[in-house]
């Protein structure tokens, strides 16, 4: 459910991006955040780790204009990758409105993609989210590597509820406004703002 600020006449929506260690979600919202107007964007927060980048969140608070007269801010979090930082996964996940499903197509991280999709939905369940409110998107990352799934495959693994499918390169930018912009879409259409 959005915060709605009626005195600052605005709309906070907050995506969460997750998946598999390593997977590329920190790499997705710093790509967002180098190529956006520095007058639409806040401070990228980060907090890494030796073992990974992101430990709870990246935070970048995106205004991109206005629904209803409001204007819309899109808070973009992360979740750590590694499945025994499930508490932190949790909290982050808590008010969401969308996700962004960063899927790692390499061969060898089949088992951690499915792990941590299992993962979302069982946390996502667990906090009592309907799950036909939240904005998903399935991003396939990584397409730019030799030794992939093929996108028929991926979907057959990890899309059991008919969410947009979109291929990127998170490291180059390729799809990733894309994935953005059609998850931003859903949230605002399914909290009936839009």
């Amino acid at each position: 459910m959005p915060l709605i600020n009626f005195a600052a006449r605005e709309i906070n929506y907050k995506i969460v991006y997750y998946g598999c260690g390593l997977c590329g979600k920190t790499t997705n919202i710093q790509y967002i955040h180098k190529k956006v107007n520095p007058s639409a964007r806040g401070k990228l927060v980060s907090i890494a780790t030796e073992e990974e980048r992101t430990l709870y969140f990246d935070f970048l608070p995106l205004s991109l204009g206005t629904v209803k007269g409001m204007k819309t801010r899109f808070h973009l979090y992360t979740v750590p990758g590694q499945s025994y930082y499930n508490a932190s996964r949790r909290l982050v996940l808590q008010g969401v409105d969308g996700v962004v499903f960063v899927a790692d197509s390499q061969i060898t991280r089949l088992d951690e993609n499915v792990e941590s999709y299992l993962n979302l939905w069982d946390n996502l369940m667990d906090q009592g989210d309907d799950l036909s409110k939240l904005g998903l998107v399935i991003q396939m990352n990584k397409r730019d590597l030799g030794e992939i799934f093929s996108i028929e495959d991926m979907t057959d693994l990890l899309n059991h509820t008919e969410s947009p499918i979109l291929e990127a390169c998170a490291l180059t930018g390729m799809g990733v406004f894309e994935t953005l912009k059609v998850v931003c879409k859903q949230v605002i259409s399914k909290t009936g703002q839009g």
